[in-house]
């Protein structure tokens, strides 16, 4: 099976500026491939290259080298078109029609069966938690509202392949949670997921995969766990009743020195983790506990962004 979203070597450079106009880089050599049935994360800074990859994946611009396909189709090609659902960052749509509306228009223009229609849009709005609400003109409807009643026009044409542009943003913990179940619903039903999202948590809750980009390229891609667990070279120990006394033996050898009522906790380079030991059994400290430190991806991701040392949107010339 052809995968829901896969690029090669994926680049596209913007001309900008008048009179004089500079080429911006937006991507270069991009390398990604969204499974079928998977939940995708794409995470990077302002900038990175997020949503040039989703207007290319869309075919709303064209890529200046390489190639995009989508289920093995090029995404100019109808066939691949319908097989998309789309939530854009700040979805727009037009205020004097009714959620309803709304949605039944999306669901016309998708090929949804007129037998169908109301049914289906029915089902999507429930799904997405508007209800009656959905008989509201949008013009009266909250930030939190348009984001459920945008996804819902999303899902109304059963997409094989979503790509959810910050869905959750706007949302206060109870809509956040509602939509972070419909995508999992929908990955049950094998409907590939691209998720794009500042919300670490919600990336770390929902992503089988996530790529780290960074000035237009792919810096990391793996699971959660295993991004994590592969960048962690360090170690953590507490310390039960260790006196004031030893910090400051031991900050010449730790990153980071915590003092938590009775306890002591620090972290430390694996490599200096003997030397560390050999301080707190000199001074008689009683170590309860020793463990590899895990990042988050948080961290990780502030981590890559500082050691790839690259700018975003940069002038070619």
């Amino acid at each position: 099976m052809a995968a829901a979203i896969q690029t090669e070597q994926l680049s596209k450079t913007y001309s900008v500026g008048f009179p004089v106009r500079k080429k911006v880089l937006a991507l270069q050599g991009l390398d990604l491939k969204v499974e079928e049935g998977e939940i995708y994360g794409l995470l990077g800074p302002n900038g990175a290259g997020k949503s040039t990859t989703i207007k290319l994946t869309l075919n709303l611009i064209r890529p200046t080298s390489g190639s995009v396909k989508v289920f093995g189709l090029d995404p100019s090609e109808p066939k691949a078109r319908a097989q998309i659902g789309f939530l854009p960052e700040n979805p727009a749509p037009y205020e004097y029609l009714t959620g309803v509306e709304f949605v039944t228009l999306a669901a016309q223009l998708v090929g949804v069966p007129s037998g169908e229609l109301k049914s289906r849009v029915s089902e999507v709005v429930e799904k997405v938690g508007m209800g009656t609400a959905a008989a509201l003109q949008i013009r009266r409807y909250s930030k939190g509202m348009i984001q459920r009643i945008s996804l819902a026009q999303a899902l109304v044409g059963r997409p094989k392949l979503l790509i959810l542009d910050e869905p959750t943003s706007g949302l206060d913990v109870l809509g956040r949670q509602l939509i972070r179940d419909v995508i999992v619903e929908e990955r049950k039903k094998g409907t590939a997921v691209l998720f794009c999202s500042h919300i670490i948590p919600d990336v770390e809750a929902l992503c089988d995969r996530v790529a780290l980009v960074i000035g237009g390229k792919n810096i990391r891609t793996g699971t959660v766990s295993s991004l994590i667990e592969s960048d962690s070279n360090q170690v953590e120990l507490v310390i039960d009743g260790a006196v004031a006394a030893l910090d400051e033996k031991l900050r010449p050898h730790v990153k980071q020195l915590d003092r938590l009522s009775e306890r002591v906790v620090v972290r430390c380079e694996e490599s200096a983790t003997n030397t560390v030991l050999k301080v707190l059994l000199e001074a008689n400290a009683r170590v309860v506990k020793l463990q590899r430190t895990k990042f988050t991806l948080e961290e990780l991701f502030i981590k890559a962004v500082k050691e790839s040392g690259q700018a975003v949107g940069s002038s070619m010339s």
